[in-house]
Parts: C-alpha cells; sequence; structure tokens
C-alpha cells in the first residue's frame, strides 16, 4: 500500500498510485488503443505531476456513471477509507472535446465513485497525461481544434447571425 499522507485532511488518499495501477491502466488502454499509443500515454501517466480534481468534475468529464454504494468494488473502496486505509491516487487520460472524446479513467473508477460518495467535492489525487496519437504530427496539440466556420441562425430564419455565411 502507498505511503499516506498526513495532515492535509484527505488522508484517505496517498502521494503515489499502487505498484499495480499502472499495469492496471495498461492493460485496459490496449483495448481501446494500439499498443505503442498506450506505451507512450503510460510513460506519460508514469511522469505526470499529481494534480487534484473534484470527484464530480472526473465522472461529468468521462461521461461514467456514478456506480452505487453496493458495487462490489465501490463497497470494498468505502470500507478500506472507513478502516482508515489509503486509496491509490486515480490515473486519467485527458479528452478531447472538439473530437467527441471524453475523459479516460484509465485505473481509479470505483475509487472516484466510492469518493464521491464519501464528498462529492472532494479533490481526488490523479495523474492526468495528454493522449498524442503517433498520426499527430509534432506541432498538435492534443487538446486543439481545427477552427470551424460555424453558424448561428435565427430560429425559422435563413439570415446568418454568427460568423459564417449562409449555405
Amino acid at each position: 500500500m502507498a505511503k499516506r499522507r498526513s495532515g492535509t485532511g484527505d488522508e484517505h488518499w496517498p502521494d503515489e498510485p499502487d505498484e499495480h495501477d499502472h499495469p492496471v491502466a495498461t492493460v485496459y488502454l490496449s483495448l481501446i488503443h494500439p499498443p505503442a499509443e498506450v506505451k507512450r500515454v503510460v510513460g506519460a501517466l508514469q511522469k505526470a505531476p499529481l494534480e487534484r480534481r473534484k470527484a464530480k468534475d472526473l465522472l461529468r468529464a468521462s461521461g461514467l456513471v456514478l456506480l452505487p454504494t453496493d458495487n462490489a468494488h465501490v463497497a470494498a473502496d468505502l470500507a478500506k477509507v472507513k478502516r482508515g486505509e489509503s486509496l491509490s491516487p486515480v490515473l486519467l487520460v485527458r479528452g478531447e472535446i472538439c473530437r467527441g472524446v471524453p475523459l479516460t479513467i484509465a485505473d481509479g473508477y470505483h475509487r472516484v465513485c466510492a469518493s464521491y460518495h464519501l464528498d462529492e467535492n472532494a479533490d481526488i489525487p490523479c495523474h492526468l497525461a495528454d493522449f498524442v496519437a503517433e498520426w499527430q504530427s509534432p506541432g498538435f496539440a492534443a487538446s486543439s481544434c481545427a477552427p470551424r466556420q460555424t453558424r448561428y441562425l435565427a430560429p425559422h430564419s435563413r439570415k446568418s447571425h454568427g460568423n459564417g455565411p449562409v449555405a
């Protein structure tokens, strides 16, 4: 088990992931990405600094549902906290809103849900990495969007109210 922090108000969260967390994230990510890309993103997760994000924001950004307290894994994590044991920080891969890709919880979904049940505003320690695919050019930022021409039309009107011509 990872070493706990003391005197921070979030004693059930250590600073570093457990030994098995990165391999578990690798297995999960290998289901949705090619091996070379998984290797790169897991390497980035291992180097990523610790940051804190709210449980409610992680669930919203991931698009995942809150698991109930009677879910076996959530219940086990809640019991760990009750016994004073630490929960490992979660491992996250940033989503890309322009491409419709949500945040990926590579490891720690049940811990996020358990934390939400304890306090939805709790700051959860996490390591967050950007996903940059092999095909993306070196200058491409994973979070950048290509410029788009957007039209805003008033209801029942063909008159343009935006930054593009009406087709």
